[in-house]
């Protein structure tokens, strides 16, 4: 168990913009910052951080919180997990009250796997280095491919010797199960139940989490063995989902942000070479097609890409095939195909560093360049010609983007001598078969049985209580914004709530609790705000907390200067609004009283209960004549509000 100080000293060290920054490209607005949400494939910024609170909210998914929170929502880690690894990024050392409770196997499924890759990791990296069979085999073929070995060390290269279970015996003798090694995807169990292995014989590459987590493993092998494929991965596995990765990115990632743009490759080696080549900004698909998953995660970083082909008719066919996928993930395309039989590594390794990179900029193209390139020979046949112009069309139609869309297509005018109006017709065509095959799958989906009996008889008791509740929460949202407020002289807002609410219940129990939390504070002679719930909170009560501290949209002071308009601070008419919300809320209140009155009256009456009738009327006459009162210093005409 990680001791209280310890836990207090990570969390008086974090910083969330710093924090969320590892995983986020943020952009500042105002005083706080937004990005793309992390955790939906949204086009418009709706993810927030607010420095000043120590609070992230994502509007997209409803997710937020503090630092920790984040952290575990984005990487699935468990709360201890997530200390553990920002004590390590900010440097804090973690002494355990009860060592007993930290073996491998008394953890969580999911961190005792993260643990077990860690130990590998360790493992592949000490064979490499200090086994005879790693020097002379693995360190050596990482020397002839050029890797030094501050490369060697920031990708962790490794190398597991050709022995049938030499980690798995290693790692038992470190206190780790063969279930967990082999849920974690490093051993194989056979028919017989017997275990091997899956790794031998070969350099290791270990795949990161953008927390720098080893989550899998690449292995290539040195020997020409043709009963043995070249390459093997680590399976999927509760930690490793291959569609969701790109190798290299927990290196690359501040790269891609310095640069705005990342080069997209396709194996473990490209990459590394490229990063000999002091080009840092660059990822792989680890030899798998390029997924949505993949894109979306670049996507977080920048909304440009280029990517890089072998020459020969596999890779220009492999180009054509991912550019559409990456259109439609909404990002910016260009393509670099490398001379025939090379790829990234034989070629900088062949024409050093500065050549690479000046054939890396002097061949980029973007999409519609590369594919009237691709079908330039075919131009003299009119068939095969209008192939070409419906294929770019095709490919320029799965932009999200409407404006893009329609520079694209003067691009395309221009390039091919085609009339705008032509391509604009064919595009239209196309968007519009799109949009109606879509309709018409969510016509075959099982329509939803509607009972209007039942919606009926719940709409007018949800109404006042779902009412009631949006006053509850403009109340906790004031709290938690203004609580240290003054109204008036010597009454601050809290003073003023309670003065108010003294006779009212509040019914959602997290605004109860927020609430109740402020109430005790202030007879304490202490006065709390939202970063006391951040600290003490459930996940749920953060995510609340963080929402209700999080304003969406504001306008900004310039735009207000620039056309001389006086822009008002929610602080500059805060009784009002405090006194309005307590008058609303008041209002609901006595309206939900009535209506639940007015049941407690019908069963008196069925009951022939006198006695309880003539109270429950007297009861009803006094919440009427309240509700008449507060309707009309709400200025109500109806009684509806």
């Amino acid at each position: 168990m990680i001791p209280r100080e310890t836990i207090d000293e990570i969390k008086n060290r974090i910083d969330i913009v710093d924090i969320v920054g590892d995983f986020v490209t943020l952009k500042r607005s105002g005083q706080n910052y937004k990005a793309l949400s992390p955790f939906t494939n949204e086009k418009t910024a709706s993810f927030y951080v607010v420095p000043s609170k120590g609070i992230f909210k994502d509007f997209s998914s409803g997710k937020g919180g503090d630092g920790i929170t984040f952290v575990m929502e984005h990487e699935g880690m468990s709360y201890v997990e997530t200390l553990r690894y920002l004590a390590k990024k900010y440097g804090v050392e973690i002494q355990d009250e009860n060592p007993e409770f930290s073996a491998p196997d008394a953890q969580s499924d999911r961190d005792s796997l993260y643990i077990v890759m860690n130990f590998a990791k360790g493992h592949f990296k000490e064979l490499l280095f200090n086994s005879d069979e790693g020097r002379s085999i693995g360190l050596t073929y990482f020397r002839e491919r050029g890797f030094n070995d501050q490369t060697i060390e920031k990708f962790e290269l490794g190398y597991t010797t050709n022995e049938w279970d030499g980690l798995n015996r290693k790692a038992q003798a470190a206190g780790y199960s063969e279930d967990r090694l082999e849920k974690a995807g490093l051993i194989i169990r056979k028919d017989d139940n017997r275990v091997y292995d899956r790794f031998r014989g070969r350099v290791i590459f270990p795949v990161h989490n953008l927390a720098g987590k080893v989550i899998a493993f690449g292995a290539r092998t040195l020997t020409k063995a043709k009963d043995q494929p070249k390459y093997i991965n680590s399976p999927e596995t509760d930690i490793y989902h291959k569609s969701n990765v790109l190798y290299g990115l927990f290196q690359a990632k501040n790269a891609v942000r310095r640069e705005n743009f990342c080069y997209l490759v396709e194996g473990y080696t490209d990459v590394i070479s490229m990063y000999q080549a002091d080009v840092d900004n660059v990822v792989a698909s680890s030899g798998t097609a390029l997924t949505e998953e993949q894109i979306k995660l670049v996507r977080r970083f920048t909304e440009n890409v280029t990517v890089l082909f072998d020459g020969d008719e596999a890779g220009i066919k492999a180009a054509l095939r991912g550019i559409d996928l990456v259109l439609k993930g909404g990002l910016n395309v260009r393509i670099v195909l490398l001379p025939d039989g090379e790829d990234p590594d034989s070629y900088s390794r062949k024409h050093g560093s500065s050549a690479f990179k000046e054939f890396l900029r002097t061949h980029s193209q973007d999409f519609i360049s590369f594919k009237i390139d691709r079908y330039s020979k075919d131009s003299q046949d009119p068939v095969r010609k209008a192939e070409a112009i419906r294929d770019i069309v095709t490919s320029i139609s799965l932009i999200p983007d409407a404006i893009k869309r329609s520079v694209y297509i003067q691009e395309t005018s221009q390039l091919l001598k085609m009339p705008e109006t032509v391509l604009f017709t064919e595009l239209n065509k196309i968007v519009i078969g799109d949009r109606k095959k879509k309709d018409q799958d969510k016509v075959k989906e099982e329509p939803q049985i509607y009972d209007a009996q039942r919606e009926d008889q719940s709409l007018k008791q949800h109404d006042v209580n779902f009412s009631e509740q949006i006053q509850e929460r403009e109340a906790i949202r004031l709290l938690l914004n203004y609580a240290d407020s003054e109204l008036e002289v010597d009454i601050d807002l809290v003073s003023y709530f309670i003065s108010e609410f003294e006779d009212i219940q509040f019914g959602n129990s997290s605004y109860a609790k927020i609430y109740r939390d402020f109430y005790n504070s202030k007879y304490e002679g202490t006065l709390i705000d939202s970063s006391h719930f951040m600290s003490t909170g459930n996940e749920e009560l953060k995510k609340l907390v963080a929402e209700l501290t999080i304003r969406k949209y504001y306008v900004s002071p310039l735009w207000g200067n620039k056309y001389n308009i006086h822009i008002n601070d929610e602080k500059d008419n805060l009784f009002e609004h405090a006194h309005q919300t307590v008058l609303r809320r008041k209002y609901r209140y006595v309206q939900r009283v009535i209506e639940e009155n007015k049941e407690k009256l019908k069963i008196a009456e069925q009951n022939n209960n006198h006695d309880e009738v003539d109270h429950l009327i007297e009861l009803q006459v006094k919440l009427k004549i309240k509700d008449v009162e507060i309707a009309k210093e709400l200025g109500i005409v109806s009684g509806k509000y």
